[in-house]
């Protein structure tokens, strides 16, 4: 997860002899993986939203978005591998990790740290809330009666809460990370604990407010886990370690959603009273070790993969524009919606044979906005436009370390 900030410029000959530079400076030492797990996971988000929703209009005038996991049965067993928001997290921590003691070798500030970290979430974001306000208000001025998009399209900003939580773990990095430098096991075993303990609470008393402590200590769970990969020791431990993680938390996962407390399904499901992720419930923080453990079977492979010149370069060109593709990414499929309907098009309210069959069409037609939207936007993302490569080759000398 770490930052390869190469600017975009408006020429495509410029961009791609950009990424061609910088896949010529990168060195052999780097985790390639970690680059190719923070895409992937932004990209299997994206798709989910645009492929995998049930969009229709309600009759209140709103979008809304359930899926069709339970009108097919076992399709809950993908969301074991697709929920991937834990794996994003899990990446997240080596990516801090690797962040903070660059910035102690500097001897940096914490201030400094969590600017650095922060200021590439924050400004997508500033420019999308600006966008739709100015959007928004427009409307209003010219059309009576207009609701506004926070009644009828607030999916536009699902992005956010992802965005916001993520923020809020970055944060916490300081003390997150001192604690583990100071006890790693106690550390990642204490937050756990935590975790469990809210669930117990949470569902003796019955109490959804409570599990919303969980909203925020899952994913400090997984990040924490991160850690253990940025300092060397995950990735020194042996394939039977490798296994062992992911096959005890495939485990615990299954022994879980056997009790009466736990849905299967790791995203919302319809007829399920309660949601694995809103709030999020321990199973989210087993499968961020499932998903760790997985991350850490492939990679050999996938280091050998991306160590080709073709595959890289598409990881490096994905991964600087990747806030830019997540935040947007829902604006791009309104405004999909929006074309389906002008052109007299009708959004299914349930996953039929013609649902499905119009699935192609949900890929390209977001698709083509969001393009567009990338090549408006993604200069928000990049702290310096005209930057030259060279500076993000000088990164990525210094970050994302193999460590065999």
């Amino acid at each position: 997860m770490s930052s390869i900030s190469a600017p975009i410029g408006v020429r495509a000959p410029s961009s791609s002899s950009r990424f061609d530079e910088l896949v010529a400076v990168t060195p052999p030492t780097r985790d390639r993986t970690v680059d190719f797990l923070r895409a992937f996971s932004i990209l299997v988000v994206v798709l989910w939203h645009w492929v995998f929703s049930v969009t229709h209009w309600t009759a209140g005038g709103t979008l809304t978005m359930p899926n069709p996991i339970a009108t097919v049965p076992g399709l809950w067993l993908a969301t074991w591998v697709l929920q991937i928001m834990p794996l994003f997290f899990f990446i997240g921590g080596f990516a801090n990790y690797v962040a903070w003691n660059a910035n102690e070798r500097k001897r940096g500030s914490v201030g400094g740290f969590l600017t650095a970290r922060l200021r590439r979430l924050v400004t997508p974001i500033a420019a999308l809330i600006v966008t739709w306000t100015v959007i928004d208000v427009t409307l209003r001025s010219a059309m009576p009666g207009y609701t506004g998009v926070l009644h009828w399209g607030f999916v536009v900003f699902v992005p956010l809460w992802f965005l916001g939580v993520y923020g809020a773990v970055v944060c916490l990095a300081p003390l997150t990370l001192r604690l583990h430098q100071r006890a790693p096991g106690r550390a990642l075993l204490g937050v756990g604990l935590a975790v469990a303990t809210i669930d117990v609470l949470r569902f003796t008393l019955r109490s959804d407010v409570l599990g919303f402590t969980n909203g925020l200590l899952v994913f400090v769970f997984v990040h924490q886990l991160g850690y253990f990969y940025g300092d060397g020791t995950l990735t020194r431990s042996s394939r039977r370690v490798h296994w062992a993680i992911t096959l005890g938390s495939v485990g615990a996962l299954a022994l879980l959603t056997s009790l009466a407390a736990y849905p299967r399904s790791m995203v919302a499901m319809q007829g399920e009273p309660i949601s694995n992720m809103f709030p999020p419930t321990a199973c989210i923080a087993v499968l961020g070790s499932f998903q760790a453990g997985l991350a850490l079977l492939l990679r050999p492979s996938l280091n050998r993969w991306l160590d080709r010149p073709g595959p890289w370069k598409a990881v490096i060109a994905a991964n600087s524009v990747s806030m830019t593709l997540f935040t947007w990414h829902m604006t791009a499929y309104v405004m999909a919606v929006g074309v389906v309907d002008l052109l007299g098009g009708r959004l299914l309210a349930h996953p039929t044979a013609e649902w499905w069959a119009q699935r192609p069409l949900w890929l390209f037609l977001p698709g083509v906005f969001l393009a567009g939207l990338i090549a408006v936007f993604a200069r928000f993302e990049l702290a310096s436009p005209h930057r030259p490569a060279r500076c993000a080759g000088a990164a990525l000398q210094t970050a994302g370390r193999r460590n065999r």
